[in-house]
């Protein structure tokens, strides 16, 4: 492969963004692929798999759901600065970009200039972002960003071990159930179960409610709608205000 400084300064730029969207997504992806680990399934999922009901998205062959949470719609077309994207199901999808709500079951066209994949997030998400730190190995993500896509109840476990060995496969790990509950507006950050060597005992969660250009992009929000500190025991989040 072509190493990253051979690319012009432009390329390095878009480059470097989606690196740092890694990382960033790494508590999502590591969660999902322990899902995976755990009850079987696959993190790359055809429409049909989750929308098989929504006959207008059996046909969908350009776009996949990346984990339970994230639709991907790659752009295959040179210089294409938008293309179509079917957004399955009844229910809402987010633009991930811009924090735009759109209801499902409809086409439309999204920006695809070469710096923005177009990336969907399901209405009923707790989506968890870690820190721009490359904490890989390092350090256990902290704080970790919730960003909660609303318009539906949702659930998401956040799961985390020593992030090297096979030790988790002796029980060596922790998961956080989080809660989203549409009707009354809360987040509940459950009870945290198991344990492991470096785990972190405290630590912070700042919550976002995504809505348009709130909470959205790869880059860290600035301000919080709420700041959670978490000692393992059950936290409720409502309104921008944490309450134990």
């Amino acid at each position: 492969g072509k190493e990253f400084w051979r690319w012009n300064q432009p390329t390095q730029k878009i480059l470097a963004d989606y690196i740092k969207l890694r990382y960033r997504l790494l508590p999502y992806i590591y969660s999902a692929s322990w899902q995976v680990t755990s009850g079987g399934g696959t993190m790359l999922r055809p429409l049909m798999m989750d929308f098989g009901g929504d006959t207008n998205a059996l046909d969908v062959g350009d776009q996949f759901l990346f984990g339970p949470e994230i639709m991907v719609s790659p752009v295959t077309q040179a210089g294409a600065v938008t293309r179509s994207v079917y957004l399955p199901g009844r229910g809402d999808w987010y633009d991930f970009w811009t924090g735009k709500r759109m209801a499902g079951g409809q086409r439309i066209d999204a920006a695809s200039p070469i710096q923005t994949l177009p990336l969907f997030v399901r209405a009923g998400t707790i989506l968890p972002l870690g820190p721009v730190v490359q904490y890989v190995s390092e350090k256990l993500a902290d704080p970790i960003e919730l960003r909660v896509y609303r318009g539906a109840d949702g659930t998401f476990t956040l799961y985390e071990d020593q992030g090297d060995g096979y030790r988790y496969e002796k029980g060596a790990f922790a998961t956080i159930p989080l809660t989203w509950n549409e009707s009354n507006g809360t987040l509940t950050i459950g009870a945290r179960n198991g344990k492991f060597q470096g785990m972190l005992k405290e630590r912070i969660f700042r919550v976002e409610f995504v809505d348009e250009n709130h909470g959205a992009g790869g880059d860290e929000t600035e301000h919080a709608d709420a700041i959670v500190k978490y000692a393992g025991k059950t936290v409720v989040v409502q309104a921008g205000k944490a309450q134990n």
